[in-house]
């Protein structure tokens, strides 16, 4: 039986007639009658009986009736929690990152959703390979996640896409390198340099890759890091260059590295922040997407 069976029922028993049911509910007759009858085929006992050219119901029709009043009246509250909860912009939010967003963006994000009064970020970092991020969206309200231009794009099918930026990866180099002078640098200048990136599936990987195929020469990878405040490490000793993201990783460098923008490939990855559709309907998933977008904003401007 259905919800709307159960009214009908309910109300045949209150107006007393399947013409007044149908004026009430703004439908046929018929259809008032056909629901009645899908009603009946469920249950063993007669809900309904003639009197005259009128339609009544039975005790077990009354019976009935009442204990679907009261389950209408259940769905009635359980609507109203549910567009209490969607609509409550202070409700707690969970957020995941990859680590290098979360090192630039969480503070300052929790910054500006305090001075806004709200609500609370719940923060997890999340590095997965760049095809794992649209399933994070099934345990976090929101999902930070990355992808190179020539990637597949997300299943919109399956998660929400907001864009945030498009961040340009920067070829990292010591001081005091034979590049380290240079406003730009091209793939066939890079052809030797020995190298610390990041594992396969992430974007650095996905640049130096680029490089050797543009330059022709293979790279030398001697590390294999994914986090940024030590590949800047490394790269300041003077042995290895590596890949780092401008606006979410460049605040890692320390006074001993040089970021140089890479020219002659495409260079930038795509930040993006994904959600399930029915969490984009909820008021306070709603503010945080907005705060980021903010947040970004400032990152990439500042």
């Amino acid at each position: 039986m259905e919800v709307h069976q159960l009214q009908i029922l309910r109300e045949l028993g209150d107006l007393g007639s399947v013409r007044a049911v149908a004026e009430a509910m703004f439908v046929t007759p018929s259809a008032v009658s056909q629901q009645l009858a899908l009603l009946q085929r469920g249950v063993d006992v007669p809900l309904t009986r003639k009197e005259g050219r009128t339609l009544v119901l039975t005790d077990a029709g009354r019976i009935l009736a009442n204990a679907g009043a009261a389950v209408i009246a259940s769905m009635a509250d359980a609507r109203a929690a549910i567009g209490n909860y969607q609509n409550d912009a202070d409700a707690p939010v969970t957020l995941a990152g990859f680590h290098s967003v979360g090192q630039s963006l969480f503070a300052p994000l929790l910054a500006r959703l305090k001075e806004a009064g709200g609500p609370q970020p719940l923060f997890s970092d999340e590095d997965v390979a760049q095809h794992d991020f649209p399933a994070l969206a099934s345990r976090y309200d929101l999902v930070l996640a990355h992808r190179m231009d020539h990637t597949p794009p997300w299943p919109e099918h399956q998660v929400v896409v907001l864009p945030l930026a498009h961040e340009p990866l920067d070829i990292a180099v010591p001081v005091g390198h034979r590049l380290a002078g240079r406003t730009a640098v091209e793939p066939a200048d890079l052809v030797g340099e020995r190298w610390v990136v990041s594992r396969e599936g992430y974007s650095p990987a996905d640049i130096l890759a680029a490089v050797a195929a543009v330059s022709g020469g293979a790279p030398q990878i001697i590390h294999r890091i994914n986090d940024y405040a030590t590949v800047a490490t490394l790269v300041s000793t003077g042995n290895v260059l590596g890949v780092i993201p401008r606006y979410t990783a460049g605040a890692s460098v320390g006074h001993g590295v040089v970021l140089l923008p890479l020219e002659g490939i495409a260079n930038r990855r795509r930040i993006d922040l994904l959600a399930r559709p029915e969490s984009m309907r909820r008021a306070s998933v709603r503010r945080v997407a907005e705060a980021l977008r903010a947040t970004m904003a400032d990152r990439a401007t500042g």
